[in-house]
């Protein structure tokens, strides 16, 4: 499972994908970095609102099942929280 990170988790192993970091005294970082980064940042935002969805909701508070079960029932919440937020917004 490919794992976006924040800069925090640079060098962890497997697949955990991390934003490029400037490093002091080092050139700024190029176009494509730059690029690369907000494609990142995109892809995360995604799952820290759903995350923030599913906090303000206190769904895993409440949710006492195996980790497989849980995981169907998030993705169909959010799925259907998705639908209903499209359905107004548009």
């Amino acid at each position: 499972v490919m794992t976006f990170a924040d800069k925090g988790y640079q060098g962890a192993p497997g697949s955990v994908r991390t934003p490029f970091k400037r490093r002091r005294f080092r050139p700024k970082l190029s176009r494509r970095q730059k690029a690369v980064n907000r494609a990142h940042a995109k892809i995360r935002a995604r799952g820290e609102r759903a995350i923030a969805t599913l906090k303000t909701w206190k769904i895993l508070v409440k949710l006492r099942c195996c980790p497989r079960r849980a995981t169907a029932i998030v993705q169909a919440i959010l799925v259907l929280h998705r639908v209903e937020a499209d359905r107004y917004a548009g």
